[in-house]
């Protein structure tokens, strides 16, 4: 499947499934993605070498000319942006300068679009660093990723570089004190000779333990919409059955969005 990669440090806007008329920004390079995740879903395919950062990021004076001038001229065109939204070709807070770049983009949003939110995609794997916490709780939308609560399918869904200890995950989640959203996708299929299901009733039953033990102010619950990398065989989870997911978050009181 055709997957692809943002090439630009400021991209957009677009409209997001999840955060509406959304202004992207990328931290890393255009040639390549940088994670120290390699999720088999992931829409800008594989992660050549997870963790490993060897190509050159932009610099932080390069992300804030770049994203003044977007504003600048959003401004004088009356496009209003719902969010500013860091997000790009792999995992943002491992840029070196991300807590530097994030107060940029607060003094920037504060002068040309106050109402805009700013929002980070996380996969959560930087936040027990106090200095990424302190940024991430500083923007509007602290997104952050929890696709399963059992260490076997993080392995699989996310196929991290370094192996996730599902709970010590949920504790470090649990210290944002409810200010973080958590962002859950759920799939079905195959990867190698691994069957995956994140839907399932134990899956399910882990999964709402931990949302119920970090409180967070939402829940966002999507599927796949886009392709996936080559190797993957995913299936989506039909509108109907993340609906019945949500009312189970609903139940304990934490408010969900949905995309289907």
């Amino acid at each position: 499947m055709s997957t692809f990669l943002f090439d630009e440090i400021i991209f957009g806007p677009v409209r997001s499934r999840r955060l509406g008329v959304s202004l992207g920004i990328n931290l890393l390079p255009t040639k390549r993605k940088i994670c120290n995740f390699n999720c088999i879903y992931c829409e800008c395919g594989w992660t050549d070498d997870p963790g490993k950062i060897s190509d050159r990021l932009p610099r932080r004076e390069e992300v804030y000319t770049a994203l003044e001038r977007k504003l600048f001229s959003m401004k004088g065109k009356n496009q209003h942006p719902d969010v500013l939204t860091y997000a790009g070709n792999g995992e943002p807070t491992l840029h070196p300068e991300f807590p530097g770049i994030i107060d940029d983009s607060i003094e920037l949003r504060n002068k040309y679009f106050p109402d805009a939110r700013i929002a980070v995609l996380s996969n959560a794997t930087t936040i027990r660093n106090p200095v990424i916490r302190e940024a991430l709780l500083k923007v509007d939308q602290n997104i952050l990723k929890l696709d399963s609560a059992c260490d076997k399918t993080i392995q699989i869904h996310n196929q991290p570089h370094r192996r996730i200890n599902a709970s010590e995950l949920i504790d470090d989640l649990k210290e944002f004190n409810g200010k973080l959203i958590v962002q859950t996708l759920f799939l079905r299929g195959k990867y190698k000779s691994s069957v995956i299901d994140n839907t399932s009733s134990e899956e399910l039953k882990e999964w709402l333990k931990a949302i119920d033990k970090i409180r967070p102010e939402e829940v966002m619950i999507y599927t796949i919409s886009r392709d996936t990398p080559a190797g993957s065989r995913l299936d989506k989870v039909p509108l109907k059955e993340l609906n019945a997911i949500a009312k189970m978050v609903n139940a304990l009181g934490i408010k969900t969005h949905v995309s289907g």
